[in-house]
């Protein structure tokens, strides 16, 4: 019989494309969204339930049974998540979900973290992250994911029998990304024939489409890897680049503007992770394909284009 797992967050930007891993990987997906808006899963059994609302935790857990829960619903409403009070909800909220789960007897959860748990800028700056780099959020975001982490693993070391993993995202992009990040915002204005106004060139990220980011954590569920797991491309690229690439692709890089827009206070220069445990530890083998997948967004994007459909919210989860 298929092992039950419950995904939170299935309408959101992440955990869309992860509901259709977990299925390929022969679990039996219950698929969580707070809206009952129509959205594309095939293979996986729906729910809609808010977990902000006091007893939803308990209540989908005795419905659901699952003995794997992976946990993407957060709010991260572009411009307004760094230091929102709702991530402090979010913590209360998750904290429940999880001692609601293993009271009644789950075994594996894994949490979805950030990079913004790890100190901006430390000694060793312009090497890859590894997990035990120091922890300390520059916002309200980072601490709660940061806290929330933290409350996983003393449930986990106080229970036999159970795991929590805990992976840590860098830089994504993917369908239904909010239109002002750096992608969707230059696709955007180039496949418009307008100028794509961007930051400085230099900042160097680890970039991966959540196609890949997907199949990465459904690895990472399926694997007996607790702990901190960084989950990036393991690609690093500055900015410019990654911009540059865009705009080979609409056709359009004489409409690039560096420069323009500034850089986000707080940001550092380098921000790219280890995925050596990824890889050695949860067996994820497979390569990021960035030119490939941004051909691949270029396409959607065009045929919103032409058909008016607009993306989905990637703040809602």
């Amino acid at each position: 019989m298929a092992e039950r797992v419950l995904l939170t967050g299935a309408g959101g930007f992440v955990g869309r494309p992860l509901a259709g891993e977990l299925a390929a990987r022969g679990l039996e997906v219950h698929a969580l969204s707070r809206s009952d808006r129509t959205w594309e899963m095939t293979g996986v059994v729906r729910h809609c339930a808010d977990l902000l609302e006091t007893g939803a935790a308990g209540a989908l857990v005795r419905d659901v049974r699952p003995s794997i829960v992976v946990h993407c619903a957060w709010d991260v409403a572009h411009g307004e998540f760094w230091d929102a009070p709702r991530n402090l909800d979010w913590l209360e909220a998750s904290t429940e979900l999880a001692a609601r789960f293993f009271e009644a007897g789950g075994r594996r959860f894994v949490g979805i973290g950030t990079c913004a748990e790890y100190a901006p800028r430390d000694h060793g700056d312009g090497r890859p992250w590894p997990e035990d780099r120091k922890i300390a959020p520059g916002t309200v975001y980072g601490r709660a994911k940061a806290e929330l982490a933290r409350r996983l693993m003393t449930m986990a070391d106080a229970r036999t029998g159970v795991g929590v993993a805990w992976g840590r995202l860098f830089h994504l992009f993917g369908p239904g990304e909010a239109p002002q990040r750096l992608v969707p915002s230059i696709f955007g204005a180039l496949l418009d024939g307008r100028e794509a106004l961007c930051g400085p060139e230099f900042p160097v990220r680890d970039f991966s489409s959540t196609w890949f980011t997907a199949k990465a954590l459904a690895a990472l569920t399926a694997s007996r890897l607790t702990g901190p797991v960084n989950v990036g491309s393991g690609q690093f690229r500055s900015i410019g680049e990654m911009a540059r690439m865009v705009a080979r692709i609409a056709g359009r890089a004489d409409l690039l503007r560096f420069g323009v827009l500034p850089l986000r206070s707080g940001e550092a220069p380098f921000v790219a992770p280890d995925v050596s445990r990824l890889k050695q530890c949860a067996g994820f083998a497979a390569q990021s394909d960035i030119l490939g997948d941004l051909r691949r967004l270029a396409g959607l994007y065009s045929l919103r284009q032409e058909t008016g459909i607009r993306s989905a919210d990637a703040g809602q989860t």
